[in-house]
């Protein structure tokens, strides 16, 4: 059960406030005034804070101001309650880090909107997400869930690609953060001998194109699609708004990049050092995590020239590896479709 605060001095609102929790399903404790307020919240660690502005001994500022300075309690989300002649000095509290405000008189569902829309936010940002293009793909999708970006439109256009068309092509300059609704792409690059590498994969919930608009930069890969795919195409100027309205949403994604980063230099290491035997493996073993742990598919449903320029090898030793590991029960060809037969023995080759 989540637990809130609520700091008023006005005996009426703040018992009718916390009433409305209760009934809610929210554990609530009150607060006369300010100074009681930071007591209690050091002493509870409450999930959220309700709190009046103009207030005896303490004011709302001066709580958020010693709430911010403990390690404790700076991350609890806070709401300011205000009169509407206060609203002009509200740009101090937001500034100082507040994550909302209410001006009163207030309806219940919009206090209760509020709160939901800030414990949501909490859970998202506490929650770890996977260090790959799904992991932020993932943060992204349940930021939106929240409604904490009311901006955003409720829907955008849904475009559909046909086999081999560009998302986007290097140098381009990015317009677009796009989500895979459906379907299967990958990004490339072309090396100075002309042979194309598989940077990534990218299917059903990804998020692609995010890491430039935020560098803002150009694309340095491009984004081609390996079977028909629809994807909803997310305008850049309200991505970068939903980044920059919440600074914790920024640091929490920035910090999944980062990982993200380090994932793709380790596969990259995978590639210049493991022989070609583990790095099929690898790659068999990411792409069927990819593309089959949700789908229940047994099948690895890309091309032997895809599988190749994602191993970074040439299509001929590609189809020698598959046939050894045929023979070695690793995996199974049946016409022409490869699945793999036994995962921990692929996964731990000792060459």
């Amino acid at each position: 059960m989540n637990t809130i605060l609520v700091i008023e001095d006005n005996n009426e609102i703040r018992e009718n406030t916390a009433e409305i929790l209760q009934l809610a399903g929210y554990k609530t404790f009150t607060a006369e005034n300010g100074k009681t307020g930071v007591e209690t919240a050091l002493r509870e660690t409450p999930d959220l804070i309700v709190c009046d502005i103009m207030m005896p001994v303490l004011d709302g500022y001066g709580v958020l101001h010693l709430l911010n300075k403990n390690d404790t309690t700076k991350n609890i989300p806070f709401i300011f309650l205000s009169a509407k002649s206060e609203r002009t000095d509200l740009r101090k509290g937001m500034e100082m880090g507040a994550d909302d405000y209410i001006t009163k008189p207030f309806e219940e569902i919009e206090l209760l909107n509020a709160i939901e829309v800030r414990l949501k936010k909490k859970s998202v940002l506490n929650q770890e997400y996977a260090n790959n293009a799904s992991g932020v793909g993932n943060f992204l999708h349940d930021l939106k869930e929240t409604g904490l970006v009311n901006h955003l439109k409720d829907q955008y256009d849904i475009v559909k690609y046909s086999k081999k068309q560009f998302l986007y092509q290097e140098s381009n300059r990015p317009r677009f953060v796009y989500f895979v609704v459906k379907g299967k792409l990958k990004s490339i690059k072309i090396h100075e001998d002309g042979k194309e590498y598989i940077q990534e994969l990218f299917g059903e919930g990804d998020f692609i194109g995010h890491l430039p608009i935020i560098e803002d930069r150009n694309y340095d890969e491009s984004v081609i699609v390996l079977e028909n795919a629809e994807v909803l195409q997310l305008p850049k100027e309200d991505f970068m708004q939903m980044m920059n309205a919440e600074p914790a949403v920024l640091q929490k994604f920035v910090r999944l990049m980062t990982k993200n980063i380090r994932e793709k230099e380790e596969r990259l290491l995978t590639l210049a050092y493991s022989s070609l035997r583990k790095r099929v493996a690898k790659a068999l073993l990411d792409i069927d995590a990819k593309y089959n742990k949700d789908s229940g598919a047994n099948a690895i449903d890309i091309s032997r020239d895809d599988i190749a320029h994602y191993v970074g090898t040439a299509t001929e030793s590609l189809i020698r590896t598959l046939s050894d590991f045929k023979q070695e029960k690793l995996v199974n060809i049946i016409d022409g479709r490869i699945s793999i037969a036994n995962r921990d023995k692929l996964r731990n080759l000792i060459y």
